[in-house]
């Protein structure tokens, strides 16, 4: 295997028309929900650019979405609230996520094609695919919109509690939101069965 390919070519076990692609953002932020997306892309509207969403500009995210929205066959967005992920855990509540974006297609999905190296648990057959984002576009076109829901709602609660600096750090563990969260302690969107928040509210 060569340097420059550090992954075998992808061989999808399934050649139909409804396939979907699913992945999720915020597994390691403080504060938030774990948003999963799941699309069925139209091969007769191919889109272009599709890929990590990690690797991509804001705009370009915010384009590649729109394009999406407008052209994929299916597309669901789904979430585990923090409330869950401490309840059932981050890797439960992923999973919880993913189930639920692929149940909400409006066409059912026959085949998944998950991103990272485990299915979700869900009774459609699929497959597992460690840095699928960058290798299939219809998981890459799951990333995209993951991260633009998720960056959304981080932005919304950055205008509910502008002190916390959400809109910068989307809820992510930095310096300036551990900062923020010793000086006014933290939120109901908080997960407190991290540790950095469990610590805090101990305290408050």
């Amino acid at each position: 295997m060569s340097v420059c390919e550090p992954f075998p070519p992808l061989v999808i076990q399934y050649q139909g028309p409804c396939l979907a692609g699913v992945d999720e953002v915020g597994r390691g932020p403080l504060a938030g929900s774990v948003v999963a997306a799941a699309v069925i892309l139209d091969p007769q509207c191919p889109i272009d650019g599709l890929g990590d969403s990690k690797a991509l500009s804001e705009k370009r995210r915010q384009e590649l979405a729109g394009q999406i929205r407008e052209c994929a066959l299916a597309y669901a967005i789904a979430e585990a609230s923090a409330a869950e992920i401490d309840e059932i855990n981050i890797y439960h509540a992923t999973h919880l996520a993913m189930r639920r974006a692929i149940d909400a297609l409006e066409i059912a999905a026959e085949y998944l094609l998950v991103d990272g190296n485990c299915l979700p648990g869900h009774h459609v057959p699929g497959q597992a695919v460690i840095k699928g984002d960058a290798r299939h576009p219809a998981i890459g076109a799951a990333s995209i919109l993951a991260k633009v829901t998720r960056d959304a709602q981080m932005v919304a609660l950055h205008e509910r509690y502008p002190e916390y600096g959400f809109a910068r750090h989307k809820g992510y563990s930095t310096p300036e939101h551990l900062a923020a969260l010793e000086r006014h302690g933290p939120l109901t969107e908080h997960r407190r069965s991290f540790a950095p928040v469990r610590r805090q509210f101990e305290l408050f």
